[in-house]
C-alpha cells in the first residue's frame, strides 16, 4: 500500500503547482504558466486514477481536494501574501480533522 500512498501524495501536489500556478497564466493569457498549469493537472489526474484502482474513489477524492485545499491556502499565504483570518483556519483545520479520520479510522483506506 505505500505505493498507493505515494501516488496520492504525487497527485496532490501536482495538483497544488497547477492550482498555485493558475494566476501567472494571466487567464490562460500566458503560454508557459499555462502549459504548467495544464501538464500538472494532467500529472495529478494520472496519479490519481492510479490511487483508484486500489481505494475508493469518495475516500481518494476527499483526501486529494482536502490535503490540496490545505497546501494552496499554505502556498496563497507564503506566495500572494493571501492572509487568512481565524474562521479560515479553523476551517482548514476541520479539514485537516476530517482527512486524518479517514486516513487512520476507516476501513476504506489501507493501513
Amino acid at each position: 500500500m505505500p505505493k498507493t500512498y505515494l501516488f496520492l501524495v504525487l497527485a496532490i501536489v501536482a495538483e497544488t503547482v497547477g492550482t498555485v500556478a493558475l494566476p501567472a497564466t494571466k487567464g490562460f493569457t500566458r503560454l508557459a504558466p499555462a502549459v504548467l498549469v495544464v501538464v500538472a493537472y494532467a500529472v495529478s489526474f494520472y496519479f490519481l486514477s492510479l490511487t483508484v484502482k486500489v481505494m475508493p474513489v469518495g475516500v481518494v477524492y476527499a483526501i486529494w481536494s482536502g490535503l490540496g485545499i490545505v497546501l494552496i491556502a499554505m502556498m496563497g499565504l507564503l506566495l500572494y501574501n493571501q492572509k487568512l483570518d481565524l474562521p479560515a483556519i479553523i476551517g482548514l483545520g476541520l479539514i485537516l480533522s476530517g482527512v486524518l479520520v479517514l486516513h487512520l479510522f476507516s476501513s476504506a483506506t489501507p493501513h
